[in-house]
């Protein structure tokens, strides 16, 4: 007997396909089989939601730097105008600008109206000193050049009752002057130089609309020195102001003036600087802080668009008591030029004289 050992038949395996681990095989519908094997669903389809990282803290930061800047900078355009707006806009845009659409740079003006300065530099040449002598002795005050031939306005107390009157000039120039006219009721006279022309002369402006609390600059020449400029402004309007009228020609009026403290006035049933006596007028002041002390009387007070306003005409400067001056305590009034321009035909024609 032969050791036969009966073969067990094999299962049949049908061949398989090259192997190829990165082709899935497909079999129906939404399923599919990966060469390692298993079966994987696909994946649900959901809509994509968009989720806004966080920014760094540092990024937050930045942010509102440029935020910031860009309001900085809009604030400068609409400020300084045309210019600054076009770079707002190219920094804002969202394509950068290019070299081509260069920004213009802004020019300050030249011009100084509307400061002190410039009102000094342009009504400083029609301002000038006067100094009126008689028997009394010798007074010293300011005036406005009003015609390029030589009249000027000035208080009447300036040159009530002068033998001769002189005056000079911005440029140091010096003129005899004559007295044309004068009204002690308005404490105003009108001089003329003699033998002067192309003068520059002041622009008068209108008092009817000054405003209190506006900018105002007054020109003089307190205490001889000329041209001198101070500034405050508008403190009050229609005030009234009460001073000698000097009807017996100024002769004892002269004699009771003590030119370092003032010419004699009343304001509010008081009176400073002296006795007014009893021959005087009252009318309607501008009232100033601007600075004024004896010398500055017959002097302008000035807008800021460079037009006379007012003729300084009043000051208080408190005496010590040893018979010193304080100086300017800040208060100080002013004729208004619409009470001058009403008045110089008459002044023109001899007024009281």
């Amino acid at each position: 007997m032969t050791d036969f050992q009966e073969q067990q038949p094999q299962p049949y395996y049908p061949p398989r396909p090259p192997y190829d681990p990165t082709t899935p095989i497909t079999t129906e519908p939404g399923t599919t089989i990966w060469p390692s094997g298993g079966h994987v669903p696909p994946p649900p389809v959901e809509p994509p939601v968009a989720v806004a990282a966080a920014p760094a803290p540092g990024a937050r930061r930045r942010a509102r730097r440029g935020v910031g800047l860009m309001a900085a900078v809009a604030i400068a355009a609409a400020a300084i105008g045309g210019g600054t707006a076009t770079l707002v806009q190219q920094l804002t845009a969202d394509t950068p600008a290019t070299a081509s659409s260069a920004v213009n740079g802004t020019t300050v003006s030249a011009s100084s109206k509307g400061t002190v300065a410039g009102v000094a530099a342009a009504v400083s040449p029609a301002i000038v000193e006067i100094s009126a002598s008689s028997n009394a002795g010798q007074s010293t005050g300011s005036g406005v050049i009003i015609t390029s031939d030589g009249e000027i306005v000035t208080n009447n107390h300036v040159i009530s009752g002068a033998s001769s009157v002189s005056v000079r000039l911005s440029d140091g120039k010096t003129y005899r002057a004559a007295v044309v006219g004068t009204d002690p009721d308005k404490d105003l006279a009108l001089i003329k130089l003699q033998g002067a022309s192309g003068l520059r002369k002041a622009t008068l402006g209108d008092s009817s609309k000054v405003r209190v609390g506006e900018e105002v600059v007054a020109i003089g020449s307190p205490e001889g020195l000329t041209g001198t400029v101070t500034s405050g402004i508008v403190s009050a309007l229609d005030r009234d102001v009460t001073v000698a009228k000097d009807d017996d020609g100024g002769q004892d009026r002269q004699q009771q003036y003590d030119p370092r403290q003032g010419w004699p006035f009343e304001f509010g049933g008081q009176q400073f600087n002296g006795d007014t006596g009893s021959s005087k007028t009252t009318y309607k002041a501008i009232q100033t802080d601007a600075s004024l002390n004896p010398g500055n009387s017959g002097g302008a007070l000035i807008n800021m668009n460079g037009e006379i306003i007012g003729i300084n005409s009043a000051m208080y400067s408190p005496s010590s008591s040893s018979g010193s001056t304080a100086g300017s305590v800040g208060l100080g009034f002013a004729i208004p030029i619409d009470t001058v321009k009403a008045d110089l035909d008459s002044l023109r024609a001899g007024g009281d004289n």
